[in-house]
């Protein structure tokens, strides 16, 4: 990429292209997030979900790790839902195992 190259204006932040590698099936699980979500496009998702990472840092990758594991066992209809209750404990859990 150019220096010119980082699609900024004259009032807008400069930007930079990045790369990563990630599975197939993670893109397509992607994919169908920032869809379902209403995000217009996958680039914006993700510059969302980044973003939120940072201002939200408490939230352990233990924690994403869950969630992930649990959409994708609904998903694939290896688990079903479980109660607000429930959830709220295994966070907890998670906060007192740091």
């Amino acid at each position: 990429m150019s220096d010119a190259d980082t699609g900024a204006g004259d009032n807008e932040p400069e930007t930079v292209q990045i790369n990563i590698r990630l599975t197939r099936s993670f893109l397509e699980d992607i994919d169908a997030t920032w869809k379902e979500q209403g995000f217009n496009s996958r680039s914006e998702f993700l510059r969302h979900v980044a973003r939120d990472a940072v201002k939200n840092p408490d939230f352990s990758r233990e924690g994403w790790k869950q969630i992930a594991s649990g959409e994708h066992g609904l998903r694939t209809g290896e688990s079903e839902l479980i109660s607000r209750e429930e959830i709220v404990a295994m966070m907890d859990q998670d906060v007192n195992n740091r």
